[in-house]
């Protein structure tokens, strides 16, 4: 990341609510003509650029809004409409066009929004591009001539060309014949994508959240609240459910018995398929939140593990940099980078369902192959941001904890990036040892903390 400071963007785009600076129309008007204005003086010629959104309803209005921008900026605009964030990164490539733009926040609900870009071979926009977009904003707004106006055109068959591109990471003999699965949409981007894409490929496809009404997304369906998913495959005997949140990046999955599968543990199922098929190229990567359980699994199977910081953007800065293909996080942001550029849902389900149809097992049998470990996280809430790992009480709460865990366990202590919070974390194979000693560190740090930031006001 540059050293530079970051007004606007942060480590996925700029997000916020909606109607709050700056997720304003005018705003992220304003955007797009910065957007528009750097992205011509690094390409010459005419250039073009996709945007496509979820399906909050605040996406019409920031569609305009970009659009408006970028026209003013002399860019040529092609409307995705409602698309998953991994389809647009793809669509970006294929279309050659030098930028794609996401209206989304993602998980988040309704009342959020937010604006992302990829750059033209699909991939995060670079921090120096983000940097010298931040700079044009403080400019003055200056439109083209009315000759050099940019254009903008609808995609009709945009979907259409994702469902077939996601079909197409898997192989031709793989056939979801005979499977029965539950797909829930989270009311998002996917709904009329991912169940053509697995009926298409055989499946037996009952469908959840797929009636988006730009208020219900990501509410009480989806990735983030999987219930309703594990209750559909128990009362419909489905062999498998798949749950994806509002643009489409995140997966979690649901086993034949009802239990969940999370991140850890599909990256774990994807992994050794992989390996089995001598498709895995060098070591897997999670994050330092990933479950010590994933990483004892990946090395006992022969297999090199890397642990980044929280976010997909660091997960693909190291596969980059190590040359490898697989990656993800807990929250169920999976990379396969020999498939495409960025998480995707979809796409990452489709090598879990291979792997079931390919080894003849399960998904209950897949995910066996992996214990996780305990695991407590608890979150303090401070009056504003300090280093708590600068404070001698937390560092010795610390080290008293590693010791009692040996080498069976970890510690960790993380700030959030967006507020006053320090998220406490305790793993190991004793889950009531664990949550013990997090509650204790927590404590520690609340207490220490409050003294460190009274000392400074004194």
């Amino acid at each position: 990341m540059s050293e530079r400071k970051r007004k606007y963007f942060g480590t996925d785009g700029i997000r916020g609510m909606v109607g709050e600076h700056p997720i304003t129309p005018d705003f992220v008007m304003k955007l797009g003509w910065a957007a528009g204005r750097v992205l011509s003086a690094h390409a010459p010629g005419r250039q073009k650029v996709l945007i496509g959104k979820d399906t909050r309803v605040s996406g019409y209005m920031f569609e305009s809004a970009l659009e408006a921008g970028l026209s003013a900026a002399g860019i040529d605009i092609h409307l995705l409409g409602p698309m998953p964030t991994p389809g647009i990164a793809y669509l970006t490539r294929t279309f050659h066009a030098q930028a794609g733009i996401v209206i989304s926040a993602s998980h988040n609900a309704f009342e959020d929004n937010g604006i992302k870009f990829f750059s033209h071979d699909g991939a995060k926009l670079p921090d120096e591009i983000e940097l010298e977009i931040e700079a044009e904003l403080d400019r003055p707004l200056e439109t083209v001539t009315s000759r050099n106006l940019g254009k903008a055109r609808r995609v009709e068959d945009a979907a259409g060309r994702y469902i077939e591109f996601c079909k197409g990471t898997v192989r031709s003999s793989i056939n979801l014949a005979g499977l029965k699965m539950v797909v829930d949409c989270a009311n998002g981007a996917t709904y009329h994508i991912a169940p053509a894409v697995f009926s298409e490929l055989g499946a037996q496809v009952i469908t959840l959240g797929n009636t988006p009404d730009g208020f219900n997304i990501n509410h009480e369906c989806g990735a983030t609240e999987p219930g309703a998913l594990q209750a559909a495959v128990l009362k419909h005997g489905a062999d498998v459910g798949v749950a994806l949140d509002g643009d489409g990046d995140r997966l979690i999955m649901v086993d034949a018995k009802g239990e969940l599968v999370d991140g850890d543990e599909l990256v774990f199922i994807i992994a050794r398929r992989r390996q089995q098929l001598g498709q895995l190229r060098g070591s897997v990567v999670g994050t330092q939140m990933s479950n010590l359980g994933l990483e004892q699994a990946i090395r006992t199977i022969g297999l090199g593990f890397e642990r980044a910081k929280v976010g997909d953007r660091y997960i693909l800065e190291k596969l980059r940099d190590g040359g490898w293909t697989l990656g993800g996080e807990s929250s169920g942001h999976i990379i396969c980078l020999d498939l495409t550029t960025t998480g995707d849902g979809i796409i990452s389900a489709l090598q879990v369902l291979e792997a079931m149809i390919g080894g003849e097992q399960s998904l209950h049998d897949l995910k066996s192959g992996m214990q996780k470990c305990p695991q407590t996280l608890v979150n303090v809430r401070m009056e504003r941001k300090i280093d708590v790992m600068s404070l001698p009480d937390v560092q010795r709460a610390v080290t008293q904890a590693e010791a009692r865990l040996a080498n069976s366990g970890r510690v960790l202590l993380r700030p959030s990036g967006t507020e006053p919070v320090i998220r406490v974390m305790v793993e190991g194979r004793d889950s009531a040892l664990v949550e013990e000693m997090a509650n204790d560190i927590a404590r520690k740090v609340e207490s220490a903390a409050r003294v460190a930031i009274a000392e400074v006001a004194a």
